[in-house]
């Protein structure tokens, strides 16, 4: 029976602690990379030449380093906690824009269940005209909407969906100018929010048109 109880004991004790412990975690190896280097330097002080000891200058300035390199692990658990806690606030209050309609640049017409397709228009300067085609799903023009002068700026419009015509794939494409001059626009359309979702740190919207979209695309919500 001693004989059996020793070897237990003996066998026990051969086993790495990191394992009893189910692994080491990246704080312990933070407090054993400190310890061995305050050992490191305890023996090169116990070792130092008498005749040309270390001095106080020395000793505080790798004293400093360790306590540097283990502020700045702190520091990085402490804001990547924080990183966390914010991203998932960030989700839980961006619940609130499902069902909404957010404004955003592209040129894919928004039909409701009335037929009535809506867009827009970002102009850089003002225009004396401007005119919206609006396109098929394989590109072919199903009617020109002349908008006329238009300020710098946001601009919106509608278009009725005949009943002939098919509402899914429907774009439009935008023509501004000035006299001869062409004007440098952005379309602009709107889409629903169907649902949210959380990204590479960021918040990403799942809208019914465009699909996946970073919220930082997002030029209006209604």
């Amino acid at each position: 029976m001693t004989t059996t109880s020793s070897t237990t004991n003996t066998a026990a004790s051969t086993i790495p602690t990191s394992l009893l412990n189910g692994g080491s975690t990246k704080s312990d190896k933070t407090t054993e990379a400190s310890d061995r280097f305050l050992k490191l330097l305890v023996t090169q002080m116990q070792n130092q030449d008498p005749l040309n000891p270390m001095d106080n200058a020395q000793v505080t300035s790798q004293m400093a380093q360790i306590n540097t390199v283990t502020g700045i692990e702190k520091l990085n658990t402490t804001v990547t906690g924080l990183n966390s806690s914010m991203a998932s606030a960030q989700l839980m209050q961006s619940v609130g824009m499902v069902g909404h309609t957010v404004l955003l640049e592209g040129n894919k017409l928004a039909v409701n269940d009335k037929r009535v397709g809506t867009g827009g228009v970002e102009l850089t300067s003002d225009a004396s005209n401007v005119k919206v085609e609006i396109l098929s799903a394989s590109g072919a023009t199903l009617d020109t909407l002349d908008l006329g002068a238009a300020k710098a700026g946001q601009h919106g419009f509608e278009w009725t969906v005949p009943e002939n015509i098919a509402t899914n794939g429907l774009q439009f494409k935008v023509t501004a100018t000035s006299g001869t001059t062409t004007i440098s626009s952005t379309p602009l359309m709107t889409d629903m929010v169907d649902a949210v979702s959380s990204k590479d740190g960021g918040l990403n919207l799942q809208l019914r048109l465009s699909g996946d979209t970073a919220y930082s695309k997002v030029k209006a919500l209604s």
